[in-house]
This record gives structure tokens, C-alpha cells and sequence, in this order.
């Protein structure tokens, strides 16, 4: 027998003012990746991580003036559960998505770079940093992915391309500073 998914469903209130303080809770709803099925209710799985986190929220809102109310859910029935993963699941795949648009430019930026022959330490550490982000980015969204989103197998593809041709055009700005050393001086004995 399998069991359904709980999850923990947030429900809340905030004063509209200050506009920052109302958006720094959505801020870390999201960043927890939360899913918001209207505006002020949101759900996350139920994990003891979460609930720690969402009464801290829950804390935060009360501060500002605000209601919170936190509950366990599940769905009805099978329908429901895979309407709730989906919403996750979408979630997701945007976020994949974008960072799948970054690895394009990122391969974009070296196929530009090797064309015009510029095999610079300057512009490699510049690509190195950019593939750094990337790798953060995907892990962050790899920690959010609770349910496996179809597109992180591409994702997860698509940086290991990034990752190789880095390796190419770090292989040619090696090559290319290697040509322009000088030889090394033979001394000769009088």
C-alpha cells in the first residue's frame, strides 16, 4: 500500500505596507520553493525542515501585523495529488527552462569567442565564472525539484555541454599562450 503525500499548507494575511516586508516572505515562500494555489496560500511536502522553516514564517508574519494559519493536507483523492505535483513540477521546469536558455548563451559566448580567435586568461576566467553560476543555479533548483521535473535530465545535459566546451576553449587558450612563449635561453659557456 502506497501512501498519499501530505504537505503543509500555509495560509496568510500581511498588512500591504511596507511593500518590502510583504515581499520578503513571498521571497522565501518561494525559496523554499513553494507553490502558491492563490494569492496568501501556498503549499510545501511535509518535511520537518519545512514545518521549521514555515513557523519561522509563520513568526515573521505575526511580527508585521499579519495572520498565519499552518495546516497538513492531503489531496481527496489520486486527481488531486497529481494536480498538486504538477503545480510543483511546473515550477520546476520553468526554472529549468530558464537555466537551459542560460546554457545557450553560454555556449552562444564561447562559439563567439573561439571564432574570432580571442583564446584570453581574462575571457576564459570570465566563462569559468559564468559556468560556476550555472552549476549553483542548477543545484539550487535540483534542492526545490521534490518530485522530479521532466526537464532536469535536459538541464542537467545541457551544463555537462557547457562544462566540455569550457574545457575546449580552455585547452585553446593554453595552446595559444604556449605558442607565444619565448624558447628558453641556452647559455653559453665562454
Amino acid at each position: 500500500m502506497t501512501t498519499s503525500p501530505s504537505w503543509l499548507l500555509l495560509t496568510y494575511k500581511v498588512p500591504p505596507e511596507p511593500a518590502a516586508k510583504r515581499v520578503a516572505i513571498w521571497r522565501k515562500l518561494k525559496g523554499m520553493g513553494a507553490v502558491y494555489l492563490q494569492s496568501g496560500v501556498c503549499l510545501l511536502p511535509k518535511t520537518d525542515d519545512h514545518l521549521r522553516r514555515l513557523k519561522l514564517i509563520e513568526n515573521d508574519i505575526d511580527e508585521i501585523g499579519g495572520e498565519a494559519v499552518l495546516l497538513e493536507t492531503v489531496g481527496l483523492d489520486r486527481g488531486q495529488e497529481v494536480k498538486v505535483i504538477g503545480r510543483f513540477t511546473t515550477d520546476r521546469d520553468e526554472a529549468y527552462q530558464e537555466l537551459i536558455d542560460r546554457c545557450t548563451d553560454f555556449e552562444a559566448e564561447i562559439a563567439k569567442e573561439t571564432a574570432a580567435e580571442h583564446f584570453t586568461y581574462a575571457e576564459l576566467e570570465e566563462n569559468d565564472v559564468d559556468l560556476e553560476k550555472l552549476k549553483g543555479w542548477l543545484a539550487k533548483i535540483r534542492k526545490l525539484d521534490f518530485y522530479g521535473a521532466p526537464l532536469s535530465e535536459e538541464a542537467e545535459k545541457r551544463l555537462d555541454h557547457c562544462a566540455a566546451l569550457l574545457e575546449g576553449y580552455a585547452k585553446r587558450v593554453f595552446d595559444a599562450h604556449e605558442e607565444n612563449r619565448l624558447p628558453p635561453r641556452e647559455d653559453k659557456a665562454p
